[in-house]
């Protein structure tokens, strides 16, 4: 098993950065570096509970010389690269802003971290969204499954994934890369569990009066995200260099039944109705993934219940909603 000293996380006040900063924060001995952007949308809120414990710094990926600097004076002996565009509805509107800031923000750090002549661990996080339409002979899915991304935010992780394996290949970066199939995370408001939750706290709380969804068919094996940090940390202790690993979960459900489970919890009756502006160009009706390659290489098992999830989706929400957030 691989020993680290030091961290570095990108995004890490984001919805998946300040989770994994959380998880090793609790469970390691390590220190925790992290990269935002002065300028970014995401809250550093998000860090509150361990801003004492983590180092923060100011740095754009975009803005090489800044990034190479950083690496530079850090010396981490693992990066978890977490930081992107992630809203898929929106990468729609905005194609090439996805586009141009997810392949390069990763081109720069994979470049700055050849150029400086440090030798970290690398973790891609990258998505099952690359899979997109699948052939149903495909089911469940393994990692050698042909990408067929649906969306620009799903092709901007494809070359994301190529673009760092092809780095282990041709510079001989320590790179691991990850494929995270749908997940149960408060913090990341564009998923459809989290605006789910989020409206039915608004219809508890007096301040709306109906839930609006768009496509409730998708079927997708759900996870949390707290065990998909630990699947992170468990790869790049355990994972093979150059491989790619599917995280995901074992409970298998549609759109459509995770938003019944979600009303079966609400303190109220929770009106809801199709939203024809929620609905994608192109759809990804099914998501489920084959986790034998992981669980061999690394031990990793999800260890929370769906059921567990969900609390912990609706209280944070209603916790949210309660303080005006």
């Amino acid at each position: 098993m691989r020993k680290f000293r030091k961290v570095l996380i990108t995004g890490i006040s984001g919805s998946g950065g300040s989770h994994l900063a959380e998880y090793i924060i609790k469970n390691h001995k390590a220190e925790v570096h992290g990269l935002y952007r002065w300028h970014s949308t995401a809250h550093l809120r998000n860090l509150e509970n361990i801003k004492s414990k983590i180092t923060l710094h100011e740095c754009d990926l975009n803005d090489f010389s800044s990034l190479a600097r950083i690496i530079g004076e850090i010396k981490p002996d693992v990066i978890f690269h977490l930081a992107s565009h992630t809203n898929v509805r929106v990468s729609f509107i905005n194609p090439i802003a996805v586009m141009q800031n997810n392949v390069m923000i990763t081109a720069n750090l994979l470049e700055a971290i050849r150029m400086v002549k440090v030798d970290p661990v690398i973790l891609l996080a990258s998505t099952a969204e690359c899979y997109g339409l699948i052939d149903p002979k495909n089911v469940p899915i393994k990692e050698d499954c042909p990408m067929n991304p649906q969306n620009p935010y799903a092709v901007s992780k494809a070359a994301q994934d190529l673009l760092s394996h092809l780095y282990f290949k041709s510079y001989g970066l320590k790179v691991i890369r990850t494929r995270a199939f749908t997940y149960i995370n408060p913090r990341r408001g564009d998923l459809f569990a989290t605006t789910f939750a989020k409206q039915i706290a608004l219809i508890e709380a007096g301040f709306q009066k109906e839930l609006r969804h768009g496509n409730l068919k998708s079927k997708r094996t759900i996870i949390d995200v707290r065990d998909i940090m630990e699947g992170y940390w468990m790869v790049v202790s355990k994972g093979k260099i150059g491989e790619v690993y599917n995280i995901g979960g074992l409970m298998t459900i549609t759109v459509g039944e995770v938003l019944g489970v979600l009303k079966k919890h609400a303190k109220c009756k929770i009106p809801s109705r199709l939203d024809k502006s929620l609905l994608r160009p192109s759809e990804v009706l099914i998501q489920i993934p084959d986790t034998t390659k992981i669980e061999k290489d690394t031990g990793w098992r999800p260890k929370y219940t769906f059921e567990e999830s969900i609390k912990f989706l609706l209280d944070h929400v209603r916790e949210e909603v309660s303080k005006g957030l």
